[in-house]
């Protein structure tokens, strides 16, 4: 059995309480309670979505080429916190006689934590001192059997415009460096530069290169990395986007902004704004071709109360 042998940013241990809900309620939720989609909301910025999106969207494809955002799951993968995933084959070992055929088979049992490899964060993921999306409290939604409210199964299906601001084009380098924080005026720049806006109902991804990183210095590539700011978190979610993600392991910059405050981004775009965080998209195909906007598809698999969930979004260009 593999398993994550370090955790390299001391952040990821916060991560992983504030998730579970063990710390102590704490949070003013006056400013962001309740959510701007209504006090009963628990879709978040998904409502943002729409069939005009969709067609929209559709409009985009002219190559007909496709992308696959996602990467590999694997035994050994870096991860936060306790996160592992094993696989172990079940193989019919012997001969199963059906008929005049002679059939093998081969199952698998696999024991995994979510949110390792290319993962959208739900957001029943994280909260502000026990307090998750529209105040709900952990006293509320967390079960030992799953979540009962803010499930990953309760996210529709995205369909819509999807974005590539390439933060290594606009900054004239192969890879960004770690601590490099993008707030609106990063954003809005790199937007000018590739003449595109970002609009209500739009996926934004980020490209940094960081991914470069994976398999050849995992320690680095877990432990910091460029990534989206407070402020430029508070920004595109006022925009009206539907989720954000790049190419790092946990979309926002590390080190933080505020070494007083870990994953602020989290707590801003899952917990006050109800918007998706998608983390490890592989972008770098999209950034070679030049791709700047796309039709961004994402069916994530529907495991009843889980706060997290692998995935892998299609672009169609």
């Amino acid at each position: 059995m593999h398993r994550i042998r370090k955790v390299a940013a001391m952040g990821a241990l916060v991560l992983g309480g504030l998730a579970m809900g063990s710390v102590t309620t704490f949070a003013n939720a006056q400013d962001w309670v309740p959510s701007r989609y209504g006090a009963d909301d628990r879709m978040g910025a998904a409502n943002n979505l729409s069939a005009d999106g969709v067609l929209a969207a559709s409009q985009l494809i002219t190559t007909g080429k496709v992308y696959s955002l996602g990467i590999d799951t694997e035994e050994g993968a870096p991860a936060y916190g306790g996160r592992t995933y094993d696989i172990d084959i079940v193989a019919s070992g012997a001969n199963v006689e059906v008929g005049t055929d002679v059939v093998t088979s081969n199952d698998e049992r696999v024991t995994t934590s979510f949110g390792i490899g290319s993962q959208v964060d739900g957001l029943g993921h994280l909260g502000i001192g026990n307090q998750y999306y529209n105040g709900l409290t952990a006293a509320e939604i967390v079960r030992d059997d799953g979540l009962a409210e803010l499930g990953i199964e309760s996210i529709p299906p995205i369909v819509t415009r999807g974005v590539l601001l390439d933060m290594t084009r606009h900054l004239g380098v192969a890879m960004v460096p770690e601590g490099t924080a993008f707030n609106r005026a990063e954003i809005d720049a790199a937007a000018r530069q590739q003449g595109v806006e970002i609009r209500h109902g739009d996926v934004v991804l980020f490209h940094t290169g960081w991914m470069q990183l994976l398999g050849v210095d995992n320690e680095r590539y877990i432990s910091a990395q460029p990534g989206v700011g407070v402020a430029g978190a508070e920004y595109l979610a006022g925009l009206g986007v539907v989720a954000i993600g790049a190419d790092t392991p946990a979309l926002e910059v590390i080190p933080f902004e505020n070494p007083q405050r870990a994953f602020a981004v989290h707590q801003t775009l899952l917990a006050k704004q109800g918007v998706y965080i998608l983390e490890s998209m592989n972008t770098a195909e999209l950034a070679g071709d030049g791709v700047q906007e796309f039709m961004f598809v994402l069916g994530q698999p529907k495991f009843k109360g889980a706060v997290q969930v692998v995935v892998n979004p299609i672009a169609i260009k």
